[in-house]
């Protein structure tokens, strides 16, 4: 599931982005006010009309348990279909742990916004921001690009995804842009893993050949 031509850019890029996850949580540890950075962009997403509340609700949505199911279910489908048991397994692996690791790092940080509601990390960006690199790993393994080629699907895909869920979240009031920043990288951080976990784990249970 983790094509070895991106091992060497993905270990880096997970290891990064985890620290990225423990210094944003220990700067915003206990507070439940938004930073200079926090306030910046805020201010410049502030007024969304209408039109964009609506698009805003929309990609909401596709993190919200409805329909963040239909999604995993649509891809494990998929993958079923194709006879990719791994793929499906990564699918269902990869996008629950992200989501557990942001429900268990939120007491944790104790980060609150709107009257003591947690906020870091977002678990919205983090599952959409998973969902998208799992389907890129997935892309870039059948495709079999090299490493700049598949790379560049991978962060392309997760810059994608984890900026469109990101700026929903920010416009609708539901977290800071740095918890946003936050989910985005704990999914860089869990699916490299989870991914080499599972070809691990399943390589495993291969019988040995002679």
């Amino acid at each position: 599931m983790l094509p070895p031509a991106l091992c060497g850019w993905l270990g880096p890029i997970a290891a990064l982005a985890a620290l990225v996850v423990v210094v944003l949580g220990v700067r915003y540890s206990g507070r439940s006010r938004p930073g200079t950075v926090d306030a910046w962009i805020q201010s410049a997403v502030d007024g969304v009309g209408p039109p964009w509340r609506r698009v805003a609700l929309a990609v909401d949505y596709l993190a919200e348990p409805a329909g963040a199911a239909a999604l995993v279910v649509a891809a494990v489908t998929g993958c079923l279909l194709g006879r990719r048991l791994r793929a499906a397994v990564l699918v269902v692996v990869g996008t629950g742990l992200t989501v557990g690791t942001t429900t268990l790092l939120k007491p944790l940080v104790g980060r609150t916004i709107h009257d003591g509601h947690l906020s870091y990390p977002s678990g919205h960006t983090a599952f959409l921001t998973a969902f998208a690199l799992v389907v890129a790993l997935l892309a870039a393994g059948r495709l079999g690009l090299g490493r700049a080629a598949g790379t560049m699907l991978v962060i392309t895909s997760a810059l994608l995804a984890g900026a469109a869920m990101g700026w929903a979240q920010v416009a609708l009031g539901a977290h800071y842009p740095t918890d946003t920043l936050g989910g985005w990288c704990t999914a860089l951080a869990v699916v490299p893993a989870t991914a080499w976990l599972v070809d691990r784990s399943a390589d495993a249970g291969r019988p040995e050949r002679y």
